[in-house]
């Protein structure tokens, strides 16, 4: 047996040491002038890093909507088959911790435009700083009182302390709006009609947990949640659609702004989960499952419960939490993301439309309307997927559908990221 394999292992090697002289790279970068089609490669390298904290969605088909009863009769989600992309996925929420890296950068960025210029653009775009310089910057006395267009006013002082004024902080966003750009009588159009470019606020509203509640004492969550290092990695609430719409914008450009120094290509875009990505992903890849975690229970067989939410009439610490837990408490679902369910509900991109799931594609299905702040009302109604720590077990199903205006913050409402990444290439 052994003599008889040798022939056929050496036929093995030749065939394959021949494949592998054919798929052989050309290293050269002159392509020969010979009339021939060989093709040209982008000059960018491909970026082949998996995401920080994200896990991936694999492709595949599954059946949007309530597999149960409708209770609420409301009929806004009627059942139907739909397919979705893969997509690479935050696997929680957006933490305290991960926004205040945005703030902080806007801060830095808006401090170094007064302290040392307008860096490379004159029209408030902050991304054109110069970031060694940045780091020797220190808030003391003496650089804030060089900061009077960004700190508070004299009269809105306690004690007289300087300090920056958090409502001076925006974030310069700017993209194209492909939707309004691809349509035919768009086409042919200069870029300058389909560019968008707008100021955006983005500190966190924290007055949101009294707001919220009438009558209730939640000023310690207001005075602590965002700034004290205990809830550094709780889900940051109190920011709206369009701040995280902001947020996803500057995460892009963040990632990119490396990229580009480091010779590689551009990839994806983070953005806001479509909702139907949000609920293919919060499935787990069940199949009609009431919750990512299956049918049909909120608790395990020991009895634990599977989420942060407001058990039986409202005995709020049973789970484990009074308000909000940590981003990665509980058990994640078949695809690694935590509190899907439960924790704090979550943005989605999507236009919220009571009969939008009548006429949906079943490819990657998305409704999107981009309202500007003179918008309908009604234009302005975005998805929220999820349910949250101060919500019955009803909006923990992964196909309860609800929404908010885009320009609102809640004490309940946080977000996560998703991004689509070019295919893996072989070396």
């Amino acid at each position: 047996m052994r003599k008889a394999s040798l022939p056929f292992l050496l036929i093995i090697l030749v065939v394959f040491g021949t494949g592998c002289k054919f798929f052989k790279k050309n290293k050269s970068s002159v392509l020969p002038d010979d009339g021939q089609l060989y093709g040209v490669s982008p000059g960018a390298k491909g970026n082949l890093k998996m995401p920080v904290g994200m896990a991936y969605i694999p492709p595949g088909t599954f059946h949007m909507g309530p597999s149960d009863e409708d209770i609420s009769y409301a009929l806004t989600a009627r059942n139907r088959q739909v397919t979705i992309p893969g997509f690479w996925m935050d696997k929680t929420e957006v933490t305290n911790n991960k926004y205040r890296q945005f703030v902080f950068w806007v801060r830095d960025s808006m401090t170094y435009k007064v302290l040392f210029g307008q860096g490379l653009n004159n029209d408030g775009d902050t991304t054109a700083v110069d970031w060694k310089k940045v780091k020797t910057i220190k808030y003391d006395n003496a650089t804030l009182s060089k900061l009077d267009m960004l700190t508070l006013s004299s009269v809105d002082r306690l004690y007289g302390k300087n300090e920056l004024d958090p409502q001076k902080l925006e974030y310069r966003v700017e993209y194209f709006d492909l939707q309004k750009a691809a349509k035919r009588e768009n086409a042919g159009k200069p870029r300058s009609n389909f560019m968008v470019k707008y100021n955006q606020k983005v500190y966190p509203d924290t007055l949101v947990w009294m707001r919220d509640f009438s009558y209730a004492y939640n000023e310690p969550m207001t005075k602590r949640y965002f700034s004290h290092p205990s809830f550094g990695n709780y889900p940051v609430v109190g920011v709206n659609w369009k701040q995280a719409v902001a947020f996803s914008h500057w995460r892009t450009r963040y990632l990119n702004s490396f990229l580009e120094k480091k010779g590689m290509a551009a990839d994806g875009d983070f953005r806001l989960p479509s909702e139907a990505e949000w609920e293919y992903a919060a499935r787990g890849g069940r199949t009609n499952s009431m919750y990512g975690w299956g049918n049909y229970y909120v608790r395990n067989k020991k009895g634990c419960l599977l989420a942060n939410f407001k058990p039986g009439r409202g005995n709020y610490a049973e789970d484990g939490g009074v308000y909000t837990v940590r981003a990665d408490a509980y058990w994640p679902n078949d695809y690694g993301l935590y509190n899907m369910s439960g924790n704090v509900a979550e943005w989605t991109g999507d236009l919220f439309y009571e009969g939008a799931y009548n006429f949906i594609h079943d490819m990657s299905p998305s409704v999107r309307i981009d309202a500007d702040d003179s918008a309908d009302p009604l234009d302005k109604r975005k998805v929220v997927r999820g349910g949250s720590w101060k919500d019955v077990a009803y909006y923990l199903k992964v196909s309860t559908r609800t929404y908010e205006y885009q320009d609102t913050a809640k004490s309940y409402i946080g977000f996560r990221n998703v991004i689509d990444l070019s295919p893996r290439m072989k070396k």
